[in-house]
């Protein structure tokens, strides 16, 4: 136990010491957050209809679904599309089958399809809901807070054991009594409180500097940033497990990093692409990390309606830790 806390208060102190990371890694995602906030803080004029169908190609299309500058996304059922229009998310819901729309009445999109659908399809039957507006920088934090962890969980272990196999240091520490599995340890907990105090400054930073929304209970959102970090720090043990090539270590992670950016719905939904873009979604870790995270502070879910998220997360810790301990050399790739 002391050998791992010496390694572990070594760390820390070259994380804390290299001021300019620090800074960057405190202030780069504050400084997307205002950025975002500022140039998507209004409603964008892009109209959006949640389109409910159970017929083959809608059989009995509206003349509204030919109109242009109009997003039509398929949904498979009528809650989840409600859920959508209550949060101004999308601007009106279309039931083809049954000759009915919905519409938010504080939305003052939906106000303009509406008025486009009652001229060219006026057989379709009204229906209201409300529900105030999710602002953009309230659903694109937890996506910050989860960019953040992954890039710091990533670069800040599978590079830094890779430097560190590289220099010669892992071979110095193998001619100690340090064991592997107290080294890995010690990486593990010092990235994992580093990102854990980073997702936090950002939370309540973003809480306090712009009222963002925290619906669900804080300790919810501490558990979903811990298993997520874990499922992260693993996955980057996974990748520095044998290498010797910082380059090399760097494309890798670039290669792992900018698809789960991408697909992970960190800046954007993935409504209405591909259903084939959405399972590749669920292989990243970061997809379920947001995803819980925004549950719990938009929806304000519970732990019962994350747990699959929270399940898979706690697979994805087990299989990356087992095969990066497994996998694991002090030398090189083939020494």
């Amino acid at each position: 136990m002391k050998r791992m806390l010496a390694v572990f208060n070594a760390r820390n102190k070259e994380f804390v010491r290299d001021r300019s990371s620090l800074m960057w890694n405190l202030l780069f995602p504050f400084l997307l957050l205002f950025v975002f906030y500022y140039a998507f803080g209004q409603s964008q004029p892009i109209f959006s209809v949640g389109v409910i169908s159970e017929k083959d190609g809608y059989l009995a299309r509206p003349q509204l679904m030919a109109v242009k500058h109009i997003h039509f996304i398929p949904y498979q059922d009528i809650e989840t599309a409600l859920e959508r229009l209550e949060r101004h998310q999308i601007d009106l819901v279309l039931d083809i089958d049954q000759l009915a729309y919905w519409v938010n009445d504080e939305s003052s999109q939906g106000y303009m399809v509406e008025q486009l659908l009652s001229k060219l399809d006026p057989g379709y039957e009204r229906n209201l809901v409300k529900g105030a507006a999710i602002r953009y920088v309230d659903w694109v934090l937890p996506g910050i807070i989860g960019m953040t962890i992954m890039f710091s969980s990533l670069f800040g272990v599978g590079y830094v054991i890779v430097r560190y196999r590289k220099n010669g240091v892992l071979k110095r520490l193998n001619a100690t009594p340090l064991s592997a599995l107290e080294f890995i340890s010690a990486q593990i907990l010092s990235r994992l409180l580093s990102v854990l105090f980073v997702g936090n400054v950002l939370l309540l930073g973003g809480w306090f500097t712009l009222s963002t929304l925290m619906v669900g209970q804080y300790w919810l959102v501490l558990l979903v940033m811990v298993l997520g970090a874990f499922a992260l720090i693993s996955l980057g043990l996974l990748i520095a497990s044998r290498l010797r090539s910082e380059e090399f270590t760097g494309a890798l992670i670039n290669m792992t990093t900018w698809p789960m950016m991408g697909l992970s719905q960190v800046w954007f939904p993935l409504e209405g692409a591909p259903h084939f873009i959405k399972l590749v979604s669920y292989a990243f870790p970061l997809t379920h990390l947001v995803e819980a995270m925004r549950k719990v502070m938009i929806d304000g879910a519970t732990l019962l309606q994350i747990s699959d998220h929270l399940s898979i997360l706690l697979v994805m810790v087990i299989v990356f830790l087992g095969l990066g301990a497994w996998l694991f050399n002090w030398d090189s790739d083939s020494r």
